[in-house]
């Protein structure tokens, strides 16, 4: 069984120093010879470009640098902590290869068995090398390792939470954790006025909705030195403010940041350069940027806009990974920061400067379609979607933050360190460190996390350092310091998790097939490895998983059908573990009374005086079906994970491959909390400071709101009865989804459309095996033309 089989949970110390004996006899002496000379005469081509990789199964945990006119004995002496959760896998497999231009050469390779290294815990030695089959051993050829292996209850945070004030935060990253901070949680971009849950904060207070685009509206008015903003899309023709009810809309984005400029406020864009929107081809770009258009719009005034291509810089690519992280990956960060009275203040999370992301927590699918939506109608799931043809629109649920502080200084280091790379350098301005530090009961402490890699941003060190847990990957340097952030938050948990994510599947080396497509971060067995564990000691525990319905675009399409197969693949593994371990405790309890998945969806029925479409969509479409039946989903672009209401992750990285590796796409996270808000054995109350509050906030929005206000369970979100109030409200939404009769929606929350076996199966819903109103498949398929290192 799966569970019999788990191996490696913990941390893995490995040092590689080096080989020796690769070559022998007379060719190892001319060969070296022929490179010495090279050397000496400044020949910066060699033959040999050595480094060496260490293997979990499938996946590939650690690689060196690359050693070059090294050919008999090459040294590397670099160590890597690594974070394990594997199973089925025998052996860990060190490797030696030289790079060449296209591919790399297998020169020899060492294994040890995973049994010995968790029971010695410390293997060091000289080890033979043989064939890349292990048919043959390669003369007197070795290399020298060290590996040491932590288990994860040796962690003393472990199951415990933050556990004092004192807590350090992430260690072995960049940017270490700041105290004295303060930080803002928003939900969407905009709440209505009638937004008012109740909810009830530690020393009585209520807690207060904050609106990202006003605020944000206000910090870029008011900046007087600078503002940047780095995006993955930056829209000039759209406005921030438009709630009649609340304050004047009017002036759009780009105005706005060109009459800052000509006040003499520094105004910096920086945003990535979609390769598919070449100019000549008319092309919107296959993501819908408009980068050329910003770009265009800033030319000649006195707002400085860079477009950002991912570029890999390496020469130690080979030619086709060169060709795929320009192709293929994106500069995701979403960052805005300004400086303000005192203090610097910086926005981090799923900021889309952007058409289409207006919404509030109504998520409407027909209304105010002639007035807020007018100009701003987005809908890219049906073909020839538009307000010719009527809604619904495509709602958007997202998650944000403000930091005030210390912390917000390394989101300014982080833009400063990537326009520093892209850009005019002397643009930037000398700014003087005054960081106002907050204190008292409401002060938080932050950390700032980032997927990059040196050939996005300066300021990496020239060998990697695994102090800052910066590791090397073809010469590249890569900060992986989110996926991190991540499983420790994970590891650390006691009580519950929540997820909003657009995404979430990974950890393919464990999963039923498909385990070499590549996706391999570690949260979701991180996840079940938990539950398994909390299953095993008897104790409650909980994750609430809310993903989109399906990821945005046309839901038949290959490339959504893709990720529909990934997230298939993730749920079974899940599932398929938490199954086994209830079965060996004998158990009754079923899989979903402590992992669940939903996403949100939205039903309306017509209301007077609504916008009438002068044209309807092709009869038989799902465009036509979703207007008929007046539902769709709403699309979660949230990425935020809330553990134990004690501790938050919110940023631009999405739970896939993509946004976790480091070296595909850049994000940027912050995790935090507030120290006298944590949940504190020995007083024995629950944590409910700001994070208790905005996952409350965020359930009201999303259930609770329709369905009789907060209940006493919803504060111990790990209890059975919590976890199954939850879903029987969901469970009730989906049968008003789908059932015949047009109805509004009692909540958005509605359970992802599988069914879940007592024994971990995952399998199709009675009838509905596809998306209502579409023939697009629930369960997704592998695609035979779009390679996984897109898709995951």
């Amino acid at each position: 069984s799966a569970m019999a089989s788990i191996v490696a949970h913990g941390t893995l110390h490995a040092t590689v120093f080096q080989a020796r004996h690769l070559l022998h006899g007379l060719p190892a002496l001319l060969t070296k010879a022929g490179e010495e000379l090279k050397g000496a005469l400044h020949v910066k081509h060699s033959d040999h470009k050595f480094y060496a990789t260490i293997d979990f199964g499938f996946a590939r945990v650690a690689r060196t640098k690359i050693v070059e006119h090294e050919p008999v004995s090459p040294a590397w002496n670099e160590t890597f902590h690594i974070l394990c959760a594997y199973t089925s896998s025998e052996y860990v497999v060190i490797s030696i290869k030289n790079q060449l231009p296209v591919s790399a050469q297998v020169i020899g390779r060492t294994r040890i068995p995973v049994s010995e290294i968790l029971s010695s815990r410390l293997v060091e030695g000289w080890y033979d090398l043989y064939s890349e089959d292990f048919s043959e051993k390669l003369n007197r050829a070795q290399i020298h390792v060290r590996l040491q292996f932590s288990h994860v209850k040796e962690d003393p945070y472990w199951g415990a939470g933050i556990r004092n004030r004192d807590f350090e935060g992430v260690q072995h990253v960049y940017f270490k954790q700041r105290r004295g901070c303060k930080v803002s949680l928003y939900q969407n971009t905009h709440l209505s006025q009638q937004f008012s849950p109740r909810i009830e904060l530690q020393g009585g207070g209520l807690y207060r909705p904050p609106r990202l685009w006003e605020e944000m509206y206000q910090y870029i008015n008011g900046a007087e030195k600078f503002i940047y903003i780095a995006g993955w899309s930056v829209y000039t023709d759209f406005t921030l403010m438009r709630d009649r009810e609340r304050m004047i809309s009017g002036v759009t984005l780009g105005e706005l940041l060109k009459k800052k400029a000509d006040q003499g406020v520094r105004v910096l864009v920086l945003i990535w350069e979609d390769r598919t929107a070449v100019q000549f081809l008319k092309n919107e770009g296959l993501m819908r940027t408009h980068c050329q258009e910003t770009f265009e719009f800033f030319k000649g005034s006195n707002v400085h806009c860079v477009l950002c291509p991912r570029h890999p810089d390496r020469r130690s690519l080979s030619a086709v990974q060169g060709m795929e992280i320009s192709a293929e990956f994106t500069h995701h960060q979403k960052t805005v920061s300004m400086d303000a009275e005192r203090s610097m203040v910086s926005f981090v999370g799923g900021i889309d400067l952007t058409n289409g992301r207006y919404d509030t927590e109504k998520h409407t699918l027909f209304g105010d379609l002639d007035t807020v939506y007018k100009d701003d109608f987005l809908q890219h799931n049906f073909k020839d979607a538009d307000l010719r043809h009527g809604g619904p629109r495509e709602p958007w649920h997202d998650a944000h933050s403000k930091i005030e502080g210390p912390a917000a200084w390394d989101v300014v280091t982080n833009f400063t360190q990537r326009w520093t790379k892209m850009a005019d350098r002397k643009l930037l301005l000398d700014l003087q460190h005054v960081a106002e530090d907050f204190e008292g009961r409401e002060a938080w402490n932050v950390q700032i996390f980032r997927s990059i890699d040196d050939g996005s941003a300066i300021g990496f060190p020239a060998n990697p350092s695994p102090e800052l847990g910066l590791v090397t990957v073809k010469d590249q340097v890569i900060d992986q310091s989110i996926h991190c952030a991540y499983v420790e938050a994970i590891r650390r948990a006691k009580n519950f998790i929540y997820i909003e994510n657009q995404y979430f599947f990974g950890s393919c080396a464990s999963w039923a097939e498909d385990q070499d497509c590549g996706c391999l971060h570690l949260v979701p067995i991180e996840i079940a490895l938990k539950i398994v564990s909390k299953i095993r000691a008897k104790e409650r525990f909980a994750v609430y998983v809310v993903t989109p319905m399906w990821p945005e675009g046309i839901p038949e399409g290959e490339t959504v059908q893709a990720i529909l197969h990934w997230n298939r693949n993730t749920m079974e593994m899940m599932y398929r573990m938490i199954g086994e371990a209830l079965r060996e405790q004998g158990s009754n309890e079923i899989p979903t009374d402590y992992l669940n998945f939903f996403c949100l969806g939205n039903r309306e029925t017509k209301i007077r005086n609504e916008y009438v479409a002068p044209e309807t969509p092709e009869k038989g479409t799902d465009y036509w079906n979703a207007q008929m039946n007046r539902r769709f989903l709403i699309y979660v672009h949230a990425k935020l994970m809330i553990v134990d209401d004690e501790y938050i992750i919110i940023g631009s990285a999405n739970l896939n491959q993509r946004s976790m590796d480091g070296g595909r796409d850049t994000e940027i996270a912050q995790g935090s909390y507030q120290p006298q808000h944590i949940n504190s054995e020995n007083e024995g109350h629950r944590a409910r400071g700001e994070i208790f509050g905005y996952r409350m906030s965020l359930w009201y929005e999303h259930f609770a709101g329709s369905n009789g206000g907060m209940r006493s369970e919803y504060l111990k979100a790990e209890s059975l009865k919590c976890v199954r109030t939850v879903r029987a409200i969901a469970e009730r939404a989906w049968d008003a989804f789908v059932g015949e009769e047009i109805v509004d929606l009692p909540g958005h929350l509605l359970p992802f459309p599988v069914r879940v076996l007592k024994e971990g199966s995952v399998v199709e819903l009675e009838e509905q095996s596809v998306f209502p109103d579409t023939k697009a498949s629930i369960a997704g398929h592998k695609s035979d033309i779009i390679p996984p290192i897109i898709t995951t």
